[in-house]
Formats: structure tokens, sequence, C-alpha cells
């Protein structure tokens, strides 16, 4: 199926440095908490494993 486009639609001009990003900049900080964790969690088990002898 072909789609058409409507040619009367016009996107709204977009100003740079307008946008909110408050829940951009939220999840990258969670996101960098959740690797900062993982990765702390990652090196704990291994040297568990190193002394465990594993």
């Amino acid at each position: 199926m072909a789609t058409t486009h409507d040619s009367t639609h016009t996107a709204a001009a977009h100003v740079p440095g307008t946008m909110d990003a408050t829940a951009q900049e939220r999840t990258f900080v969670g996101f960098v908490r959740f690797m900062a964790w993982a990765g702390g969690l990652s090196i704990a088990v291994l040297i568990f494993l190193a002394l465990a002898n594993a």
C-alpha cells in the first residue's frame, strides 16, 4: 500500500534551546547509576569467584 502525504500539514518551527529535557536527563542519570551498580556487582562476583577458587 502506498502512503500519501497531506501537503497542507506543516510542522511547528523548532526553536533550539527551548525543549524541556528533564525526563531525558532523569533517564540518563538512572541509566548511569544502574550501570555503575551493575559494574560494581560484576566485579564483586568475579572477586568472590576468584577467592572461592571456582
